[in-house]
């Protein structure tokens, strides 16, 4: 068992700093008694005989005890001996509660520092310091010093406030909300989000997970684990803060107006979480979201027999973007010859006042046979006649059992709606009690949808078609670095673009006038001029453009305007003469803004908008976390007021949207291929019909320590196509080894299901006749930060058939990872299984993993042989002997 597994699941516990005091360890110790835990729960306090009648011990070998967890309520400067103790008993998970860890500690850094060396020292995980504790309601066990306790139920709630963790507790229990496991996560010194979310991702307890964050401490741990989670069941998140703008310097347009929130707000929708701001939404969330009901769009058809309450529920949906899309022709055809003739006949569907139970029905089915809706919400107002009971009995006989789309009802009122109300939730529809929560409970499926979507996509790092010139735009950036500079000036910054293929309007320099008519005369006129100054970031802040020169008289005066009025303005600039180019004049063109710009937490972020010089007064942009394909920069595109105006309107046709979208996915190529790229300014980036074109750029450069990793410095880890390999068999036979994809789903359930009971069995060690739809994503929404399955494909008709898959998961630490292997059963014996394990454990190398272990059955020599030949070595298994554990040194 792992640590975090014995942290939620303990059978014995050590509670340091235990007392009959109303302190930290005398709330905790007392909990842990009070809740019901049927564990042992052992004092360790120095100088107490016993506590609560319990025999109390000053260390734990004292106590002689087998120990899984230890719970820390003593100060700062003991808690790193205590952890000597720790390992020495062979206890590898703790909670540690103390506070006061940032005071100096023995090794000149703070006691934190301390803590995690020896906690890493002696192979233990801890959670905290500074935190509330933990409870988990299903085993009675409430290890916190809060004095609420939490009944037992399917969400779980993540808190980084223990403030914040007893509020939503205080606030839950009256409502009778239960919860699978309530942690407090404190400084997050060692276990974090990730890890926590990688637990319940998989926790049989847990339906839904509530998270409250403040700031995030491991930005790539926390998105992995949150995409994990998010990719199992519903994840809602609550961040304090929401209004607080970045306090970055920043040197371009892109800096100035993307707000950490903003790339927060981007985290989420790429895990497909969902975000709320309030604890009423949290649990609201939850709630419509633990039902297993989803929406497959955005589109809602709202039944009512309340004129004013269908007003309400339209204004609301109108805040929230829900689409209120009109009933489609067919669907007015048949409710026309249905219901009274002064029907709305509009969406909301208003059946009047005297609908009775069978008008609510034939409206709702309408609704739900006509594809303009994804979503049906049947409201009724107690109307004197009404039947709400009735209504709610035949609005769930129209509802087909294995229906697409989600029902919601809203029965406004109280006694009156009460049994109909109950009648629907005990059906599994849930009921509001207003229009607004109704419209909002839908927003949150409808929300959840587009994330999920998000999530399954895996844009590849590159654009693998025309391939960037990476090693040229690295070799600019030493030149620009070596220079002692980080602002790049626009020829250089223009030539980074041109590297990865993003058309530019070329510039040329010229030192003097005489230079720069030449220059002019070469261009063509009319030409564009612009200050060339290594310390002017935006020229037009400084009047250093001249626009439209139409002819060559007109060169040389304004090249000295510039030089006199720059010179004058701006003494302490160095100024290289100007740069000419040909004005670009679009007669449809829009003027936009695309940037990247760097997040303290979680590294580049692509930012597109509105362009122009009031860029940052008109603040119209969409963030996203690269890398992007076509669907994410189109959604990118969308999630802007400007976007409506690049449609065609008026005289206007439209621009070109797959060369706009080209271009995004090019600038979120130079922020995943360069890692020193800081910040960029493509302003304006001009479209039209025929294309998109920048005229104007500036990049911002610096060295970037510490990245380790191919892509560390990003958040989402993109598609890994260099390890996409053709091989070729014995016989001649070409295969492609490739890293898995979430659209492989099919082929993968293909696969398993064409092994032989006796294949199945040797990689699943229990009898299974096809992937479970949690196993299936499990297996093909993987994050390549930290794991990796390789399948191996050969060509069938139009498409092709996986012939062997192997994979390792990586260990919490990153120490080590596990493997496991299989071969189709009319494939075996040709190689497969060799090649694959040989480029798994390179890719593993190159993680830095240190180990790969893998379990291989007695009974399966021929796993034996292929890993023997491989260098693994075989060992019987500690508990179980009829399984071997395959190890191999990565780092010899």
């Amino acid at each position: 068992m792992n640590p975090i597994e014995t942290l939620f699941s303990p059978s014995s516990i050590a509670v340091f700093g235990a007392s009959e005091r109303s302190s930290v360890g005398g709330l905790v110790y007392r909990n842990l008694l009070d809740g019901g835990f049927d564990g042992e729960v052992i004092p360790i306090n120095p100088g107490h005989e016993s506590i609560h009648g319990t025999p109390c011990f000053s260390t734990l070998e004292e106590s002689g005890k087998r120990v899984d967890l230890a719970i820390i309520a003593t100060p700062a400067r003991t808690v790193s001996g205590i952890f000597e103790q720790l390992k020495e008993a062979g206890v590898h998970a703790a909670t540690v509660l103390s506070a006061g860890f940032s005071e100096t500690g023995s090794r000149g850094a703070s006691l934190e520092d301390d803590l995690r060396y020896a906690a890493s020292t002696h192979g233990i995980r801890f959670l905290g310091p500074n935190c509330l504790g933990f409870m988990r309601p299903g085993i009675s066990l409430n290890a916190t010093f809060s004095r609420n306790h939490a009944k037992p139920g399917g969400l779980a709630l993540l808190s980084q406030s223990g403030a914040i963790a007893t509020a939503i507790l205080d606030w839950a229990e009256p409502r009778g909300i239960g919860f699978s496991a309530v942690v407090s996560v404190g400084d997050a010194a060692d276990i974090g989000f990730g890890d926590l979310l990688d637990h319940l991702a998989l926790d049989e307890e847990t339906t839904a997970i509530l998270v409250y964050v403040e700031g995030v401490r491991n930005a790539r741990s926390f998105v992995t684990g949150l995409r994990a989670a998010a990719r199992l069941k519903p994840v809602i998140v609550i961040k304090a803060g929401r209004q607080a703008a970045g306090s970055r310097a920043a040197v371009s347009h892109t800096g100035a107006i993307v707000g950490e929130d903003d790339v927060f707000e981007s985290v989420l929708h790429r895990a497909g979480a969902v975000r709320v701001s309030s604890i009423d939404e949290l649990f609201a969330a939850a709630r419509i979201l633990a039902t297993g009901l989803r929406s497959s769009g955005n589109r809602l058809a709202i039944v009512t027999n309340a004129g004013g309450a269908g007003v309400m529920a339209a204004d609301r949906a109108a805040d929230l973007k829900v689409e209120l899309p009109a009933p489609s022709t067919a669907t007015l055809e048949a409710l026309d010859a249905q219901l009274p003739p002064n029907w709305s006949r509009g969406n909301p569907l208003d059946v009047l006042g005297d609908a009775d139970p069978d008008r609510f029905a034939v409206a709702v089915q309408a609704c739900l046979g006509d594809p303009a809706y994804d979503g049906v919400l049947v409201m009724l107002a107690p109307v004197a006649t009404a039947d709400p009971d009735r209504v709610a009995e035949r609005v769930l006989e129209t509802i087909p059992e294995k229906g697409n789309k989600p029902v919601l009802a809203c029965w406004l009122g109280d006694r009156q709606v009460a049994a109909g109300r109950e009648r629907l939730s005990a059906a599994g529809i849930p009921c509001f009690e207003t229009p607004e929560d109704s419209i909002e409970a839908y927003s949150y499926l409808a929300g959840y949808q587009r994330h999920q979507q998000l999530l399954t996509q895996v844009p590849e790092p590159r654009d693998t078609q025309h391939p960037a010139d990476v090693e040229g735009a690295e070799l600019i950036i030493d030149g620009v670095l070596a220079e002692g500079r980080k602002v790049l000036s626009e020829l250089e910054s223009k030539a980074l673009l041109r590297a990865f293929n993003i058309p530019i309007v070329p510039a040329f320099p010229a030192s003097d006038s005489e230079e720069a008519l030449a220059v002019a005369q070469t261009i063509g006129f009319p030409v564009a001029m612009k200050i060339n100054s290594p310390d002017i970031t935006h020229k037009s802040d400084v009047r250093g453009v001249h626009l439209n020169i139409q002819r060559a008289g007109q060169v040389r005066a304004c090249f000295n305007d510039l030089m006199e009025r720059i010179g004058a303005a701006n003494p302490e600039a160095r100024i290289d003469g100007v740069v000419l180019e040909a004005m670009h004049l679009p007669a449809h063109g829009r003027e936009l803004h695309v940037g990247v710009v760097r997040d303290p937490a979680f590294g580049p972020v692509v930012s597109f908008g509105a362009g122009g010089v009031a860029v940052e007064i008109l603040r119209d942009r969409s963030v996203s976390l690269p890398p992007l394909n076509s669907y994410l920069a189109r959604r990118m595109i969308e999630g802007t007021r400007i976007s409506g105006m690049l449609q065609a309107f008026r005289d206007k046709p439209s621009i070109d949207f797959q060369a706009l979208e080209t271009t995004l996915i090019r600038v979120a190529d130079m922020a995943c291929e360069l890692p020193r790229l800081v910040e960029l300014d493509i302003n304006p980036l001009v479209a039209d019909e025929h294309g998109a074109i920048a005229l104007d750029a500036r990049i911002v450069v610096d060295q970037q320590p510490g990245i380790a990793r191919p892509y560390g410095h990003l958040a989402i880890h993109p598609y890994p196509r260099q390890w996409v390999r053709v091989k070729q068999l014995p016989d001649g036979t070409e295969i492609t080894l490739r890293p898995i994809r979430p659209e492989d789903a099919a082929i993968e359930q293909d696969f398993v299901r064409r092994l032989s009971p006796q294949s199945k069995y040797f990689r699943f060690m229990q009898a299974i006749r096809e992937l479970t739809p949690v196993m299936l994503v499990r297996f093909t929404q993987i994050d390549y930060d930290r794991e990796m399955a390789l399948i191996a494909c050969v060509p069938e008709a139009d498409t092709e058939i996986e012939v062997g898959v192997a994979r390792y998961v990586g260990s919490p630490d990153r120490e080590s990872c596990e493997f496991a292997l299989v071969v189709a059963d009319d494939w075996q014996s040709r190689g497969i299984g060799t090649k694959l394990m040989r480029q798994l454990i390179e890719i593993a190398k190159e993680n830095r993993f240190r180990w790969m272990h893998g379990e291989v059955l007695r009974a399966n020599r021929p796993m034996q042989n292929l890993v023997g030949k491989l260098g693994f070595r075989l060992k019987a298994h500690a508990e179980d002997q009829e399984i071997l554990v395959a190890s191999l040194p990565l780092d010899a």
